[in-house]
């Protein structure tokens, strides 16, 4: 085993502390932690997968919080877990293949749709108003779960905001929207790392350092967003989900 700059170990507790804080309510912990590892040097090849094992702690951290205190349709997403689970192994398998570069123009305008419909909708996600599946919203969200997952383990930034919005759509509050879209990160997170694992392309020891903060900003962030509710979720989704489309489009002029 290799060892570590101790202010390397230092940056990567403070990045990924950071990352998860924001990550274990709305997703976008990528903006944080994906430029803190490539900073260490590591090859962009194999930070894909070593940011997956330290995105697996924060989103297994966050969604047991989630589920203490009852903020997860467990019904839901026991049915929802698989269909995340393998969309994310083909995607992490198919990256492999072929670059993901072509989905940035999409995805910045899916996350300003995402964000615009947030904004204009004032009192969208205040309180629950979801009754269940019909067969039409239940094949829509199995649809919208594979092919989240898919992304997730393919390209990856925006997932988690993508996850909020599709239980948002079926009715949910902000702060269930969340916890549910905890889980199906944790699902897509576990089948890229191990895909990750199977392709040798995952450094371990960073992971588990960055991942180790990670559980702790996950614990302080969820906890939050339980206590505060919609008045903090809501503006945070808004915010992240905005820096999401600025970081696309920042990749995309550049380029």
């Amino acid at each position: 085993m290799e060892s570590i700059d101790p202010q390397i170990i230092v940056f990567l507790l403070i990045a990924g502390f950071i990352a998860a804080f924001i990550d274990s309510v709305v997703g976008g912990g990528g903006l944080v932690s994906l430029p803190a590892l490539l900073f260490t040097g590591l090859p962009p090849s194999v930070v894909l997968g070593t940011n997956k094992i330290a995105g697996t702690m924060c989103s297994m951290t966050s969604t047991i919080s989630f589920l203490r205190s009852g903020k997860i349709d467990c019904r839901l997403v026991a049915w929802l877990f698989p269909l995340s689970f393998i969309g994310s192994v083909l995607g992490a398998y198919t990256v492999r293949n072929i670059p993901p570069e072509f989905l940035k123009p999409l995805v910045v305008i899916l996350l300003v749709v995402v964000a615009v419909y947030t904004m204009v909708k004032k009192d969208w996600g205040a309180e629950s108003r979801y009754a269940g599946l019909t067969a039409k919203t239940k094949l829509l969200i199995g649809l919208a779960t594979f092919t989240i997952g898919f992304y997730d383990g393919f390209f990856g930034p925006g997932a988690g905001s993508f996850f909020i919005f599709s239980f948002l759509l079926l009715g949910f509050d902000f702060v269930v929207a969340a916890g549910n879209a905890k889980v199906m990160n944790f699902a897509s997170n576990i089948a890229a790392v191990i895909t990750f694992l199977y392709l040798d392309s995952v450094n371990l020891q960073y992971g588990l350092i960055m991942g180790t903060a990670m559980i702790a900003g996950a614990i302080a962030g969820s906890r939050l967003a339980i206590k505060s509710g919609t008045a903090y979720v809501r503006p945070l989704f808004i915010g992240v989900t905005s820096l999401l489309i600025g970081k696309q489009l920042w990749d995309l002029v550049m380029k």
